[in-house]
This record gives structure tokens, sequence and C-alpha cells, in this order.
């Protein structure tokens, strides 16, 4: 059965802003004025505020091959909240803009925000507003994410200190997995169309590469517990490259134990049939969207026991330099890769 298709410039841009804006309830009270007016108008009283910003665009970030619409607008928004709770802050407002192309009917541009309004409820984050043009050529998406926070509970990428510990939550490498099976089975697919992809037994690493989830839990974890990481950052380009930006912006040192690094065996078992170091993709693959932040090693018995966070490393002094520990004592020095400059397959 063939799907309806609407040409877009049958209904034109304000009604096609009535419809993708007509079921958004406000859910915050910090929401004074949503979509609607030429500015939404949000009311802190006693609260910082932390504004983020992502732009996804076709073709650089994302491959509509295999990327189904839902998802990519689910994943759209969740990248952008993981960055607030990055800071330690809490996400409750985010703007949607667009640019498409022609070739998108208005069903396409219902199927991406059907994913952005599901992240938002699940996230209870209120669409406030945002902007839709047209583009030459394929899909352009920006979102900004608006959070709250205390004064006290600021947590920022420059305040690492020596001998804090250096931890993490979930475990790395799996989106990066994810991502280089669906490029695998992409271009074995365009050499034969009769060939179908095989995903099956995959689930693990597809779902953290095309829905990945941002780690509100975690914040819930400091504050039941009673910690405030010193630093803190999400990983989006990598362990190596994120452990480094908290380094130099604290000016410090660090070692990152190999075998303290959480990897899920999935990831592992997909890292070995592509015959890469598990440790290699953990390390630069990025997309993860976990928290990579540094604690008082006085809060060490808080959270020792937490099946959701592992302990990696420690920081040391500038002058130490940064460091990777590999499973035989071998110390190797930490470069910047990020998961775009990787090429595994």
């Amino acid at each position: 059965m063939t799907r309806k298709k609407t040409d877009l410039s049958s209904i034109g841009e304000f009604k096609l802003i009535e419809l993708i804006s007509k079921d958004i309830k406000i859910k915050n009270k910090s929401t004074k004025k949503g979509i609607g007016d030429d500015a939404a108008i949000l009311d802190y009283k006693k609260f910082q505020t932390v504004v983020t910003t992502d732009l996804l665009i076709e073709g650089i970030h994302f491959n509509l091959d295999y990327v189904p619409l839902k998802h990519l607008g689910y994943k759209s928004v969740t990248v952008n909240l993981s960055d607030v709770y990055a800071m330690n802050a809490s996400p409750k407002q985010i703007t949607v803009s667009i640019a498409v192309s022609n070739r998108f009917p208005l069903e396409a541009i219902e199927e991406l925000y059907s994913g952005i309004k599901l992240a938002c409820k699940k996230y209870n984050v209120d669409i406030v507003g945002g902007d839709t043009s047209s583009s030459m050529q394929g899909l352009i998406i920006s979102i900004t994410a608006i959070g709250e926070i205390t004064d006290e509970k600021i947590v920022l990428r420059s305040t690492a200190k020596k001998n804090n510990l250096i931890c993490v939550s979930g475990d790395l490498g799996a989106a990066y997995a994810g991502l280089q099976l669906l490029e695998r089975e992409r271009i074995i697919y365009k050499k034969n169309p009769e060939i179908q992809p095989i995903l099956k037994g995959y689930d693990y690493i597809l779902e953290r590469q095309l829905k990945p989830e941002a780690r509100k839990d975690i914040i819930k974890i400091f504050e039941e517990l009673n910690i405030i990481p010193t630093s803190m950052i999400d990983i989006s380009d990598g362990l190596s490259s994120e452990i480094l930006h908290i380094c130099k912006q604290s000016n410090k040192g660090c070692k990152i134990y190999e075998d303290k690094i959480p990897i899920a065996k999935e990831t592992i078992d997909f890292a070995n049939e592509i015959n890469i170091d598990p440790t290699i993709i953990a390390m630069n693959g990025g997309e993860d969207y976990e928290l990579l932040f540094t604690i008082d090693i006085n809060d060490y018995d808080k959270i020792k026991n937490n099946p959701y966070i592992s302990i990696i490393g420690q920081i040391d002094k500038s002058n130490e330099g940064q460091y990777l520990i590999t499973r035989d004592g071998t110390a190797i020095k930490i470069e910047a890769q990020g998961w775009n400059t990787m090429n595994l397959l």
C-alpha cells in the first residue's frame, strides 16, 4: 500500500507550523508563552539559564538511507538535552528549526516531528518555537535546548582537581559500532540490492546509534547521593576527545585505565567481527552521549557499587600528561581523534 504524500508547497509555511504545533502541551511553569508569538517567554526567578544548540545536516550527521525519520527526530532532541545534563542542569524547553527540500512531503515532516514530540514527552520538555525554511537539497535540523539550574549546582569542564576520580555512565563504543554496522550493510545493499541487510541480533548497538538516550537518570542519582561532580562533559566525540577537553580546560593531566572502561558484550562481539580492538571504538567512537565526569575522592563510597557508573581513572597534575594505561601496564599518550575522523571499515 502506497502512503499518501502531500507536497509541502500545497499547504504553505503557516499551515505547516499549525499542523506540527497543534498538539503541543505546555508542561513547565517557567514556560509563560510558547509557540504562537514572535518569541517564547520563559520565567526563571531563582535559577540560572543554560542554553545549547546543535545542528544536524543530512549527509554529514545522518544518512536517510538507514535512519528512520522518527528516530532522527528523537535523536535530534536527546543529543541537545545531553548537553544540558552535562552542566548538571534540567532541560525545560527547546526550539526546533528545520530546512527541507521539495523531495520531502508533508508526511515525512510529520514523521520527523512525531519523534521530536516523543522525546519531549519522555524528558518533560516543552517545544516553545523555532523556524521552517526551504533547502536547496536535503534536510537540516537545528535544535536549541534551554535548561535551568541553581548557581551552587553548576558543573563546568574547567574545574577538575588533582586526585579526582574520573567516572563515566553506562558503556562506551556501542553507538559507533551501530554506525559501522549500518554503513557496512548499506554498502553491501548498494552493490547488490538483492541482498537484504542483516541486522537481526544487533539490536543493542543499533538502538544506541539510532535512538540514543540522554542520561537524565545520572543527574537524579547525583541528587539522591548528594554528589556534585567537580567537572563534567557528555561523550559526543569519543572518550579520548572529551577527557582531553576536561584536562585542557582544567589544566590537568589524567590516567585512564583500559581494563576499567565499560564496554558492552554486544560492542565487543561486533568489534571482534570487524577485527577492531574494542578499546579503540570505546576511546574514539563517539555518539554515546554518556556522561564523563570527575568527583572528589571522598565521594568514592557513594558510587563504588552503583551499576550505572564506572570509575575509569584519576586526574593528575598538568605536567604528568594524559595517558591511557593498557592492561599490560603500558602508558599510551591519549590523542583526540573523534568519531568523524575514524575510518575503521
